[in-house]
């Protein structure tokens, strides 16, 4: 069974930095791309950022470009988001995200094939 399970969200004051992982089993995804989704309390879910299957390209959303970075290790099928400078308005549950579409994985998370169930990040002021 396919599965994507993330990790390390906690409570961090503004300013400070976590890194999540998520890591995939029950299935290949060498070949999907990889990304995450936040959603915070009463908002859509939205994108945060992404990685092509071989690493080398990757999409952030403007609210998180020059804080945020994203990397994979297809070895030991995880992806990870380093979260630096974070702030207060960066709290929100965080998912992974798998797909064989980029514009897809981007885009529309409405067709997203899968999804972890989520880490909550809080930042404190």
């Amino acid at each position: 069974q396919e599965q994507l399970v993330e990790s390390g969200g906690g409570s961090v004051q503004a300013g400070g930095s976590l890194r999540l992982s998520c890591a995939a089993s029950g299935h290949t995804f060498d070949n999907h791309f990889m990304g995450w989704y936040r959603q915070a309390p009463g908002k859509e879910r939205e994108f945060v950022a992404a990685i092509q299957w071989s690493g080398g390209d990757t999409s952030y959303a403007d609210s998180v470009k020059g804080r945020f970075t994203i990397s994979r290790h297809n070895a030991k099928n995880t992806v990870y988001l380093q979260m630096n400078t974070l702030k207060p308005e960066d709290t929100a549950v965080y998912y992974c995200a798998a797909d064989l579409n980029w514009m897809t994985l981007l885009y529309n998370h409405y067709g997203v094939d899968y999804w972890g169930k989520g880490t909550l990040v809080t930042v404190s002021s």
